[in-house]
Parts: C-alpha cells; sequence; structure tokens
C-alpha cells in the first residue's frame, strides 16, 4: 500500500508518531553515508534537518551559534525586546566568518578600563572569549588582552594599559587566512589583529576559528553566501512584526518566522502581503494544521510553511481550545499541498524520540523543529537545577502562565488579554534533564535518522519522503516497540521511559 493509499484509508482518522511506524525494504544505501541536507525555506538551506524552536528556554544566541555550527538553523524567540532581539542576531553573524575566518566587527576595550570593568562586561554580555583588542583614545590599536592576562592578573583595579600585550603581531588588510595561520603557529600566536595602514584596527584572526577551516570542521557549518552563520527570528503580526523586522534585516538575519499559534488569520495573511511587499527576505508561516490553511500564506508570499498544532510537549492548546491536528496527519496533508507550490515543511511539535524525526520527515517534512530535545543542553538560556539528586533546566511552554505574565509576545501569540486576571494559559512551565553539549544530544538524534533512512533505502531527504510508507500500529504494538519485560538499569543517552 501507498503512503497516498494508506492516508486515504485513514480517512478522518488523525495519526500522531506512536500510530505508526516505517516500512523497512530493500537498501544499498549504509547508514553513514546518507546525505542529510535539506531546506528550511525556499532560498534557505539546511546541512542537517535540524531547527531550534522560537521559545525563551530554548533559543537565544548561544543556542543559535551552536546549532548553526552544526549545521542546523536557529530561531530567536519574540519574548526579547525588539532590540535585544536584533542585537542577538549580529552576534551569531558577528560569530566567525566560515569562508576566511576573519571576524571584522571584534569587541575591544579601551586602554584606561580596568580589568574589573573588563571582566564586568564579558560577565554582563555573556562573552565566551577571551581575546580583547585594546585601542587609544584616538581608536588606535595598541595592543591585546588574552586569556592569559586575565588569568595571572592578582590586581583587578589595574587597566588595559597595565597589562596588556604590546609585541603585537598583526596582519595588514587582504591578509589571507592560510598566512595568518601560519604565522600563529610561528609565533605562538592565538589572536591575530588585522590592521590598516593607518594603524586602525579593521578585524581579527582567531586560531580556533582558522583551524576549523584547516581541517574541514566549517564545511558543516550552516553559512549565507559571505560566510557568516545563519539565522532566523520570530516576529509576531502587525506592527510588532513591521518594526522588528526594520531591525533585524539591518543585523543580516536569514529568514522571518511569522509566529502564532494559528496562522491561517487575515492579521497573519495581511502581515505576509506587507512584508514580501517591502522587503526582500524568506517568510516562513507557522503554525498550522490543515492543507488549506497553508494555501492562503503560500498564496500570500510565504516560503516556508510551519506545521504543528498543540503536539508540543508542554502545550495544552488540544485539550484547552479543543482545537489541533495530530502530528503525522498533519505533516502528510499540508506537505502534499505544499508540494505544488515548491516551499518547504518544518514540522513543529510532537517529537520525542530519535525516530520521529524519520518519521516526519517520510511524511513530507523537510525540516523537525525541536524544543524540548533541545531545552536541556548547556546552549539553551537556563541555568542548571539541582533536584531531587538530578540535574535539570526550565523549560516552558510559550503559552504558559509564566511566559504570558512575563511577556507581551507570549500574550499576543495566543491572542491574549494585557490583564493577568483574564490570562488563559495554553502551557505549562517544567523541568527537562540536563543533557549536555548540544552536540552529543544531536549525534544521537542524527543517528537515529541516519539508521531510519538506510532501513527504507533513502540516500537523501528527497528519497526518504518519495519511498517511505507506513503501517498503522496498535497500542500493543507501541508496547513491544519500547523495551518490555526488562527492569532498566542503566539509561541510554538517547532513550528513557515515558520521555
Amino acid at each position: 500500500m501507498s503512503k497516498k493509499e494508506f492516508f486515504r484509508e485513514m480517512g478522518r482518522t488523525a495519526l500522531t508518531f506512536d500510530d505508526v511506524r516505517l516500512q523497512t525494504g530493500y537498501s544499498r544505501v549504509p547508514p553513514q553515508q546518507v546525505n542529510l541536507e535539506s531546506k528550511f525555506s525556499r532560498n534557505i538551506p539546511l546541512k542537517i534537518p535540524l531547527v531550534s524552536a522560537a521559545m525563551d528556554t530554548v533559543t537565544e544566541y548561544q543556542m543559535a551559534i551552536a546549532l548553526a555550527m552544526e549545521g542546523g538553523l536557529g530561531i530567536l524567540h519574540r519574548n526579547l525586546s525588539k532590540k535585544e532581539q536584533a542585537k542577538q542576531v549580529a552576534r551569531v553573524k558577528n560569530r566567525l566568518n566560515a569562508l576566511n575566518g576573519l571576524k571584522d566587527k571584534p569587541i575591544t576595550v579601551q586602554e584606561e578600563m580596568t580589568i574589573e570593568q573588563i571582566l564586568q562586561m564579558k560577565h554582563r554580555k555573556d562573552f565566551h572569549f577571551d581575546s580583547f583588542p585594546v585601542l587609544d583614545e584616538n581608536r588606535k590599536l595598541v595592543g591585546i588582552l588574552t586569556g592569559n592576562d586575565f588569568d595571572l592578573c592578582d590586581d583587578y583595579t589595574l587597566t588595559a594599559k597595565a597589562v596588556m600585550k604590546t609585541d603585537l603581531i598583526t596582519v595588514p588588510t587582504g591578509t589571507p587566512f592560510e598566512k595568518a595561520y601560519e604565522l600563529m603557529k610561528k609565533e605562538s600566536k592565538k589572536a591575530i589583529p588585522i590592521i590598516n595602514k593607518t594603524g586602525e584596527l579593521v578585524g581579527l584572526y582567531v586560531h580556533k576559528d582558522l583551524k576549523a577551516i584547516k581541517d574541514g570542521t566549517a564545511k558543516k557549518y550552516n553559512v549565507d553566501n559571505k560566510g557568516n552563520l545563519r539565522v532566523g527570528a520570530a516576529v509576531g503580526v502587525g506592527e510588532d512584526a513591521f518594526e522588528r523586522c526594520e531591525l533585524l534585516l539591518q543585523k543580516g538575519v536569514d529568514v522571518i518566522v511569522i509566529d502564532t499559534a494559528h496562522s491561517d488569520t487575515l492579521s497573519a495573511i495581511q502581515t505576509v502581503e506587507e512584508l514580501k511587499r517591502k522587503y526582500s527576505v524568506d517568510l516562513v508561516v507557522g503554525n498550522i494544521s490543515q492543507p488549506e490553511s497553508a494555501r492562503r500564506p503560500i498564496n500570500a508570499g510565504a516560503d516556508g510553511i510551519k506545521v504543528g498544532q498543540g503536539g508540543g510537549s508542554i502545550c495544552t492548546t488540544r485539550v484547552v481550545s479543543g482545537y489541533g491536528r495530530p502530528q503525522v496527519t498533519a505533516i502528510y496533508c499540508c506537505a502534499e499541498l505544499a508540494r505544488q507550490f515548491d516551499i518547504p515543511v518544518c514540522a513543529d511539535g510532537g517529537l520525542r524520540y530519535s525516530g520521529d524525526i524519520p518519521i516526519a520527515i517520510g511524511a513530507g517534512a523537510h525540516s523537525v523543529m525541536m524544543g524540548k530535545l533541545f531545552a536541556g543542553t548547556d546552549e539553551a538560556p537556563e541555568d542548571i537545577i539541582y533536584y531531587q539528586g538530578r540535574q535539570w533546566k526550565k523549560f516552558r511552554g510559550m503559552g504558559s502562565m509564566s511566559a504570558m505574565r512575563e511577556s507581551k509576545g507570549s500574550r499576543d501569540r495566543y491572542n491574549q488579554s494585557e490583564k493577568e486576571e483574564d490570562l488563559v494559559p495554553e502551557g505549562v512551565d517544567t523541568l527537562v534533564p540536563y543533557k549536555g553539549s548540544l552536540h552529543a544530544t544531536i549525534v544521537q538524534h542524527l543517528g537515529g535518522l541516519r539508521s531510519g533512512m538506510g532501513a527504507v533505502g533513502a540516500a537523501n531527504i528527497e528519497e526518504l519522503q518519495q519511498k517511505a510508507d507506513f503501517d498503522r500500529i496498535t497500542q500493543s504494538g507501541q508496547t513491544e516497540s519500547h523495551p518490555h519485560d526488562v527492569h532498566i538499569i542503566e539509561e541510554a543517552p538517547n532513550y528513557s521511559p515515558g520521555r
């Protein structure tokens, strides 16, 4: 039975991930050799089909940087102020240039600043680096501070001028990264400033960035045509969207996500039309769960569709509001329509295990959006919490009571009142287990995806969409799919009962 016949036979019965399993077939494709490249929207490619959710406990600039360096894409949430959201876009775009390793806007300090002031700035702005070019009152380069200078300084009242290294090794504008890298090794320097003919600082080469290019690691980064990391940002509708887009585009954002609980609305469609009229930028519109709800945003100019209503682990929309469609059926039906327009679909919500990713893509998605599955990583914004002998991180729905109390963005996303006593939450606050690095988490998810693709015989994402067929499974089949009749004495890194 083909996939089309399968869903036709299901009729009005809507299915989610636990209801189906992929059928296997003859394969000539080793899992290690599958190609995971895909698209988030019409013009925004992905090296891996993973996107982080625009949630305030999931995606800020740290997550966006780390995920882009893995080949995916981060979507900055809109509970940030307009200026802060734009600032975080700039931090991602200025992180490095993966084509030449050049930081063309390095963070600098003034020579009269004290070490204490610099460290306070570093902590306040959450800088994860230790190299700071030092400028004089005329903005000329006079020295550099590195991690060793901070570590070996016992008196934080000293100025940068008193502590900095002045035996500078610099290179002129236009020096290729290969030459800078060799100079770093020769001179044992991990940072080399780039100066123009008048001694002004115009850039900085940093060893770890150049090394990533030299050893090929940077080839997996998701970068724009200038070599800068890609990043997306969420906006609302109407004036919020217009004001945010103006600032976001000034900072180089790659894609805008019009982010509402239900996007098949007059206000969302009008926002798409107005933004496409004013700007040349990809717009992804969500969330929806019915095919006709995809048609209208696409006709208005959407470059991508985000599918999923009420399936998130912290979402209560379906039980509070009564609407929403089980995710596999929603993905399939919306993707069938979007395919007619060659528009990518992102599956947002409902993922619990790595095996849900090949199911979502097999149903027609081009990418999956992850919230809970990324919320426990180091790169998520929240601090680690110790509770009942374990490490956790805070995770909450953007429609939770706390999010609505704290942010107009959350209230607007769910069309809620400004009065606290009138708020009707559509999400909850919770804790998720701490998982360590994002990289380790992604290794597990991509390993599951590769295995699923190999079993289907799909060499790439498009083939998985084409070849995937499903079996409907019973409750007993669900039970059989999990470890059963055993007592788990050690959790696997990619499986936990009741996850």
